[in-house]
């Protein structure tokens, strides 16, 4: 039988550090087979204070630990690491960066003659989904009662006519490099049963928006001319206006993502190394098995997160992280202004 020791005889708690697996729980999400551990935040700033420990956030000690770390940037994609900041905060940034960050899209189709297989609301809905390369900060939002002008709204129109010529069939595939952009807003008029008054189109507008500077240089058009619109036959038309060892060899083939690698130790003997850890997408293939779980551990640092922002091309991914900034800054602003 084992000795009991006294309370008053065991040694004392050390002071100003945690116990391994303490903090094990508080700085890493475990990542087991069936489910992950330790993902919930520790926030409680007295959490830790019989071992000395001060949990509690301090402006400075965030300044000191967070870091954005860019490793791909180029016109369509970034992605970077952001070290140092709480899961509810990465998240926010996410969830504005999906939801509300402006851009330009089609909203409105008015269709004059549409005679291809489509129908009218899908063709309208795939127009929407047409990434526009122009930069939404240089346009006012526009509600339902305000009336469309050139600093709210972008028109373009779309006529396309499959025709035969011989054995040739002329646009049977319609692109969005067959967009095109109206200045001067809409050539679609509208209905009227006074004959003496002036005919008006469904948007006008008080210049031309290929005279403003912005535009000038810079005209209006699809980020990329190559996407599918509808595809024709002859005789069918689209007009529209629209705005270790044998383990270690297992254990690489085990990993689809090709994370772990061999390292040679000399002497005929391996070892499996980790060599891609940002390829890892926790599929827990390697981990799955007899006995597989107690070799290999899964771990994530709660504080590190990597985003990848894709742009649609309206602005430079770079700057639609910054654009995710300022909107989280308002919103923080906006409550400290209310709680005050």
């Amino acid at each position: 039988m084992s000795k009991k020791v006294s309370a008053l005889d065991m040694p004392d708690v050390p002071k100003g550090e945690l116990p391994p697996h303490l903090e094990l729980q508080r700085t890493r999400v475990v990542c087991a087979a069936d489910a992950p551990s330790h993902t919930e935040g520790i926030q409680y700033s007295g959490t830790y204070v019989s071992y000395g420990v001060d949990n509690s956030l301090r402006l400075n000690d965030f300044r000191k630990n967070f870091a954005v770390e860019v490793t791909t940037l180029n016109e369509e994609e970034i992605e970077f690491d952001m070290i140092g900041i709480d899961a509810s905060l990465a998240n926010a940034f996410r969830r504005i960066l999906i939801a509300e960050v402006p851009t330009m899209a089609i909203e409105k189709v008015l269709i004059a003659n549409n005679t291809s297989v489509i129908q009218d609301e899908v063709l309208a809905h795939r127009l929407g989904l047409i990434p526009i390369k122009v930069d939404p900060r240089l346009f006012e939002y526009k509600s339902e009662s305000d009336p469309a002008n050139e600093k709210n709204t972008i028109v373009f129109k779309l006529d396309v006519t499959c025709k035969k010529d011989g054995r040739n069939v002329i646009n049977s595939v319609v692109k969005s490099d067959k967009l095109t952009w109206l200045p001067n807003g809409s050539e679609y008029e509208k209905p009227s049963t006074d004959q003496s008054s002036k005919s008006k189109t469904f948007t006008s507008f008080n210049c031309s928006q290929d005279s403003l500077p912005e535009f000038s240089s810079d005209p209006i058009c699809p980020t990329y001319q190559d996407i599918i619109i509808s595809k024709l036959r002859p005789g069918q038309v689209v007009l529209l206006e629209d705005v270790g060892d044998d383990l270690a060899e297992e254990l690489v083939q085990k990993c689809p993502m090709k994370v772990f690698d061999i390292e040679d130790l000399g002497g005929g003997k391996k070892k499996a190394k980790v060599v891609r850890p940002r390829e890892c997408t926790l599929c827990r293939e390697c981990i799955r098995g007899d006995g597989w779980d107690k070799r290999v551990q899964l771990r994530r640092v709660k504080e590190h997160f990597i985003f990848t922002i894709e742009s649609t091309g309206a602005l430079p991914p770079e700057v639609l992280f910054t654009e995710a900034v300022k909107i989280l800054e308002e919103k923080c602003e906006r409550i400290l202004a209310e709680l005050s």
